[in-house]
């Protein structure tokens, strides 16, 4: 393997410190396996597992942008029926707004696990938050950790099968949560000298193209600078015009896996399900761009 060449990069991540089963420091030590140039730990709603990576110190041969995925709530213009969330890259992870908004979000998600597992329990399924909660050990507890507990206790054969049956929205163990508005997303990542990109457009699910034009025009608008095109959901002539779109309307283009360790089988850091791959040149226009230079710069 040529280390001068760059490899590919993988800017959405998780870790250990929401909903991801990889620590920090092992996201670093995988990606220098798979000689990633560039990855960006996008945890929901927090900012300390870029923290964590930042105070472990990033090898020389992997590139680094702190990052956060938000959950947001679409314009009200749009009707989104799938998973709307804001990637924030380059961030200042000081920042009193980001802080402040951040523990809101938390709150939220905490708030939300007790009334999916009231849901659970009520059609039949006998566990308790503490089990969730021993299963997972510190980190920010989620819906895919009591899907892994509902796999362990023999409930539901998979991750997948939990959520398709009981825990995904429409389904009888789903709880809703409270969403910051999506200008509001936009204005704190902005605020704090990063990056506001829209997350896996493909799983938004909007029945026709013209509603995510429509959706990227009221975002842009708002602040939004980029779009996540290479996503390992997204069909290649999805990737095609998402690329188009981007173009179109001068947004940075973004790119990862969405890895969560072994809360996604099958889907590796880096390469997805095998033939997954974004171009290091994305990483370098984002951090080229005046505005995130040096924020980029102080993240690596």
């Amino acid at each position: 393997m040529d280390y001068n060449v760059p490899g590919g990069i993988d800017l959405h991540l998780h870790s250990t410190a929401s909903d991801g089963t990889f620590t920090p420091s092992e996201i670093i030590r995988q990606a220098q396996k798979q000689n990633l140039s560039a990855i960006a730990i996008t945890d929901h709603d927090t900012v300390e597992g870029s923290k964590e990576a930042l105070s472990l110190g990033i090898p020389p041969s992997v590139k680094f942008l702190t990052g956060v995925e938000i959950s947001a709530s679409p314009p009200a213009a749009i009707n989104c029926f799938g998973s709307f969330h804001i990637l924030g890259y380059a961030l200042e992870l000081d920042d009193t707004e980001l802080i402040k908004t951040l523990a809101i979000l938390q709150k939220a998600r905490k708030n939300r696990n007790p009334g999916i597992i009231r849901r659970l329990n009520n059609l039949g399924f006998s566990f308790s938050l503490s089990d969730v909660k021993a299963e997972v050990g510190p980190g920010q507890l989620g819906r895919p950790h009591i899907a892994q507990v509902m796999v362990k206790k023999g409930f539901v054969d998979s991750i997948d099968e939990a959520f398709n049956k009981y825990l995904a929205q429409g389904k009888p163990a789903y709880q809703k949560k409270y969403r910051i508005d999506c200008q509001r997303a936009i204005d704190v990542i902005n605020g704090a000298g990063g990056l506001p990109v829209l997350a896996h457009p493909y799983l938004l699910g909007l029945n026709r193209d013209i509603d995510l034009e429509k959706l990227i025009i009221i975002l842009k608008d708002m602040g939004l600078k980029g779009l996540e095109v290479y996503y390992p959901g997204h069909p290649p002539e999805k990737t095609a015009y998402y690329t188009e779109l981007a173009k179109k309307h001068d947004l940075l283009m973004t790119g990862g896996t969405d890895f969560h360790g072994s809360l996604t089988p099958g889907l590796q850091m880096g390469t997805g399900r095998g033939e997954f791959f974004v171009p290091y040149s994305l990483y370098e226009k984002i951090v080229s761009n005046p505005r995130f230079k040096r924020a980029a710069t102080r993240s690596q």
